[in-house]
């Protein structure tokens, strides 16, 4: 079982906790995803590292990896007997956000222009290369936004939107590296708390603007902007010129594995909350319990079986959008 060790000890105050909105809270930040990133593809644990990587500044780095402290992602272990310098080490529930950025990498490659440079997913038992599929770990079948079936709790969802406040995601660090900046575009649907609960209900069949506002508590001009804004980014499209209905392009569908791996770690990482959202695959009946499939040989893919492989982006004026 995955501890999250920083949760509240009362068990009233732990159940009351919105997982799904702690998670957005933690998870859902470029600095933060950068960070986890990093210790997964070129096993960076120290804080100097991170901020020669990142061009973060000290103070907002600290902010960053203390946070993911709290939350049990990272723990501190001294570099050396009585250091007070310590290398900020992934736990088991650490290692539980890897096919999140997985998935994140993923998105990027295929529907990003700069996704060619995005690291890349080596399956080890095949050679495979590239972005793996979101399959049910009950019955190994395939799954999409198609697929499955999202029970949500409308009372509970609305919560996303009432816990600390987020911090800004407008632009990457002064300083950061391209490495870093691989995150914008996902930022759109994740990295703020209105725009990754409207994309979440999205994936979960909302489309009307009074649905969306009843669900979410939210004032018409905040909803308005944050529609707008996923519009723009190609996340949610109007059907029509009334602007009350959105749905989701097949660019905001493919952010399916995101979403299903976030609410997955959010059920680990507070096991005694209730999630608002559930997906459900009817298949075989069972709530969606998912797994990462090689596209090569059909095998699973896990951080154990597979490898991220960095590739150094060109200058950024050599990266050119590949789609007409």
């Amino acid at each position: 079982m995955y501890r999250n060790d920083a949760a509240p000890k009362d068990a009233d105050t732990r159940s009351a906790v919105n997982p799904l909105a702690a998670t957005l809270d933690l998870l859902g930040d470029r600095l933060t995803l950068a960070l986890l990133g990093h210790a997964f593809v070129s096993g960076t644990t120290r804080f100097t590292r991170w901020l020669e990587l990142t061009g973060a500044p000290s103070s907002v780095l600290a902010d960053r990896l203390n946070a993911l402290t709290e939350a049990g992602v990272l723990v501190r272990s001294p570099q050396s007997a009585g250091s007070d310098r310590h290398d900020y080490l992934l736990t088991e529930l650490g290692h539980a956000t890897w096919p999140i950025l997985v998935c994140v990498w993923g998105w990027q490659r295929e529907w990003t222009p700069e996704g060619a440079w995005q690291p890349d997913l080596v399956h080890t038992p095949c050679g495979h290369r590239g972005p793996a599929l979101v399959r049910c770990g009950t019955c190994l079948a395939p799954v999409t936004a198609h697929e499955t079936d999202i029970d949500m709790d409308a009372e509970a969802v609305w919560t996303v939107t009432s816990g600390a406040r987020r911090r800004s995601k407008r632009g990457p660090a002064r300083g950061a590296t391209d490495e870093d900046i691989q995150f914008n575009a996902v930022m759109e649907a994740l990295g703020d708390r209105w725009s990754g609960a409207i994309t979440g209900l999205a994936l979960a069949g909302t489309r009307r603007f009074a649905r969306f506002r009843s669900a979410l508590d939210i004032s018409p001009t905040t909803l308005t902007d944050r529609l707008g804004r996923l519009c723009d980014a190609q996340i949610l499209e109007r059907p029509d010129d009334s602007g009350r209905e959105y749905r989701l392009t097949h660019r905001g569908r493919a952010l399916f594995g995101v979403f299903v791996f976030l609410i997955r770690w959010s059920v680990l990482a507070f096991p005694q909350a209730p999630s608002p959202l559930r997906v459900r695959h009817p298949t075989c009946g069972n709530l969606l319990i998912p797994e990462l499939q090689c596209r090569g040989c059909d095998g699973p893919v896990d951080r154990t079986s597979a490898r991220i492989d960095p590739i150094t982006p060109p200058p950024r004026s050599a990266v050119t959008d590949p789609r007409p």
